[in-house]
C-alpha cells in the first residue's frame, strides 16, 4: 500500500462539467486519500448548483473530504440573510439564483435546499497539514496564524501575494486568477481561473503535482 495522499482543487466557480472531470482524472483513492476543495463553489459559472450539490455529496460519502469556505460563498450567506445582498449580485451571485431557480419545481419551495444550506453553513475557514497551510485567498503578513482574520483569508491579495513572509509552513491558496499555478518558497497559488475560459486545477500532495482539465 502507497503513502497516503492529499488532493487540494482549487476555485470552480459553478464549471460542474470540468469538476467531474477533474475528479475523473486524479489518482484519488477515497478509502485513504485526503480531498479539500479551496472554496468558491459558486457565482459567475453555469451550474452552481450542481456544483454545491456534487461536491456535497462527495463529503457526506467519503470522510476523507474537507471543504473550505470561500469569498463567494460568504457573499451568499449575506445575501440569503438579508445583509447584503447588493455586494453578491456584483460579484456574479445572479448566475447562482438562476441555477437554483432553474430547478425548483415549486415556486414556494426555498431557493436554496436546506441540505445546501446546512453543506455552506459547515465550510472551514482554514486547514492545517503537516507542512502547509491551506486557505481560500491567503494570511496577512506578520500577523500569527491564530490571530488571523475571517476577511483576510477569504479576500487578501496583494499584500498576501507580494509577501515572502515566512508563516511557518508553506500556504496553499485560491481567490486570485493565474495562468498556471504558482511555486514560491511560502505559497503555492492553484485558481487557474477555471470560469474565465482556463482550467481547473488540483494540487497532489506530497508530490507537489498538479492535474488540471481544460474547459
Amino acid at each position: 500500500m502507497g503513502r497516503e495522499k492529499t488532493f487540494v482543487i482549487g476555485d470552480i466557480h459553478g464549471c460542474l462539467g470540468m469538476l467531474e472531470r477533474l475528479i475523473d482524472k486524479i489518482p484519488w483513492e477515497p478509502s485513504k486519500d485526503r480531498l479539500i476543495f479551496i472554496g468558491d463553489y459558486v457565482d459567475r459559472g453555469e451550474d452552481s448548483r450542481g456544483v454545491v450539490e456534487y461536491v456535497a455529496t462527495l463529503k457526506q460519502d467519503f470522510k476523507n473530504v474537507q471543504c473550505l469556505i470561500g469569498n463567494h460563498e460568504y457573499m451568499l450567506l449575506d445575501y440569503l440573510s438579508g445583509k447584503d445582498p447588493q455586494t453578491y449580485i456584483l460579484n456574479g451571485g445572479g448566475a447562482t439564483l438562476m441555477s437554483y431557480d432553474r430547478v425548483r419545481q415549486n415556486k414556494d419551495d426555498p431557493l436554496i435546499p436546506p441540505a445546501h444550506l446546512e453543506f455552506l453553513s459547515s465550510l472551514l475557514p482554514m486547514i492545517e497539514l503537516d507542512n502547509y497551510y491551506i486557505v481560500h485567498a491567503g494570511f496577512r503578513p506578520n500577523v500569527p496564524i491564530e490571530d488571523q482574520e475571517l476577511f483576510d483569508m477569504l479576500w487578501i491579495r496583494n499584500e498576501f501575494l507580494l509577501s515572502d513572509y515566512d508563516f511557518g509552513k508553506v500556504v496553499i491558496f485560491g481567490h486570485t486568477p493565474l495562468n498556471n499555478p504558482v511555486v514560491m518558497k511560502n505559497k503555492i497559488g492553484i485558481d487557474t481561473g477555471a470560469v474565465f475560459g482556463n482550467r481547473l486545477t488540483c494540487l497532489e500532495l506530497p508530490e507537489i503535482r498538479f492535474h488540471s482539465v481544460e474547459p
